[in-house]
């Protein structure tokens, strides 16, 4: 069935271009955008189209002499549905460019990208092999290997030595613990146990006591975002801070979104991370301040796949003088060098991936709220897992 699907999709497109003269000859760039608006990853699609709708307001609708015109479509978390919505994109809808979010509906669109030939924008996805499932693939989000694989390293040198993993058990999950364990584990320390939790309708609560019965000195953590406030306060009612329990991981864990909601007991909490909203950049501040005046809430690192990916796709029509041939775009997003909100930002143009800082920080409380205030950098951070197969 699948692969029926991606042939009536390729031999839709090329009866489109014929029909055109060509993607140059089009006066409208359509670009559909697949997000999870609805179901267990909410939280997420919120960031991002809030991320899309700030970049568009700021930057307008009409790039190289072309309108933007957005199709957003409701994946509700569901692989299958983000397949069968960017089967639509393509045929009905005859998009030049996709988006698109976590990484299982990213893997299910990537053999539609490549028979079509279309730009596909990752705005969410964090796995490292996202990008290798199709060459018309483009990461403006981050990879988990990026921040987890410097987390095992600090962490070791920084007094941990007993390590329980608790991660959600999906594709995501399983790559933030392996390159956290492995960096970890090669510097010295123990990772005794790795316990994986259901996606869907999480209860961390007898996780964390298995966790608390192994008598860690650290609890290293992987969970999608939107769940993390519900995380941290089953540690804290099972009593794993007060048990002098050290809660580390990547960003995911101290999420912008719903840190203002943690209490106290987060405090302290370090994380390695490619975004704060407090970080001290002119750039940044000019961000969340446009962000939270537009769309009432504060930005995390998600909404950065959203405003970034707007950027990738602005600049590239800019550069083929808004020709949407999918060739020409993919080559023009490669290499390209922005400031973002979250520092020095790239497109690696070998791998497609996103290059950027990543921040030690530490949650402090400034102004009376609660932010993950960071105190070290390690710049222009590559994909660790595709660096490693080079070598």
């Amino acid at each position: 069935m699948l692969r029926k699907l991606v042939v009536s999709a390729a031999l839709a497109v090329a009866a489109i271009a014929s029909m055109t003269g060509g993607a140059a000859a089009q006066d409208t760039i359509k670009i559909g955008v697949v997000q999870s608006l609805t179901g267990q990853l909410t939280a997420v699609g919120k960031q991002v189209m809030a991320g899309i709708k700030l970049y568009q307001e700021q930057h307008g609708t009409t790039v190289a002499g072309k309108k933007i015109e957005l199709i957003v479509k409701d994946d509700t978390t569901v692989p299958d549905v983000a397949r069968r919505l960017a089967q639509e994109l393509i045929v009905n809808d005859k998009v030049n460019i996709l988006t698109t979010g976590i990484t299982p509906a990213s893997f299910a669109i990537a053999p539609l990208a490549t028979q079509a030939k279309i730009p596909a924008v990752i705005m969410v996805s964090g796995t490292s092999s996202a990008t290798e499932r199709s060459p018309y693939m483009v990461r403006v989000s981050f990879t988990l290997g990026q921040q987890t694989g410097i987390m095992g390293d600090w962490a070791f040198k920084n007094g941990s030595k007993k390590v329980v993993a608790v991660q959600s058990d999906w594709a995501p999950g399983a790559e933030a613990t392996a390159v956290f364990t492995e960096h970890f584990t090669k510097a010295g320390g123990q990772v005794v146990e790795t316990l994986k939790v259901p996606l869907a309708n999480p209860d961390f609560s007898p996780f964390l006591q298995r966790a608390r019965d192994a008598s860690p000195d650290t609890l290293f953590v992987f969970i999608p975002a939107g769940q993390a406030g519900l995380f941290v306060k089953q540690f804290i009612d099972r009593g794993l801070d007060k048990a002098g329990i050290k809660l580390i991981g990547p960003g995911d864990v101290t999420d912008d979104d719903d840190l203002p909601n943690m209490g106290d007991g987060v405090l302290g909490t370090v994380t390695a991370g490619f975004y704060s909203a407090y970080h001290q950049s002119p750039t940044n501040k000019a961000y969340v301040a446009a962000f939270k005046k537009l769309n009432g809430f504060r930005p995390n690192f998600i909404s950065l796949g959203g405003y970034d990916g707007m950027h990738v796709i602005y600049e590239a029509l800019k550069k083929t003088s808004g020709n949407t041939d999918g060739d020409a775009l993919i080559n023009a997003m490669k290499g390209l060098k922005w400031e973002s909100p979250r520092g020095p930002t790239s497109i690696d143009p070998e791998t497609r991936d996103i290059v950027h800082n990543v921040y030690i920080r530490k949650v402090e409380k400034r102004d009376g709220e609660l932010y993950n205030v960071e105190f070290a950098t390690f710049d222009a951070v590559k994909d660790p897992i595709k660096a490693a197969k080079k070598q």
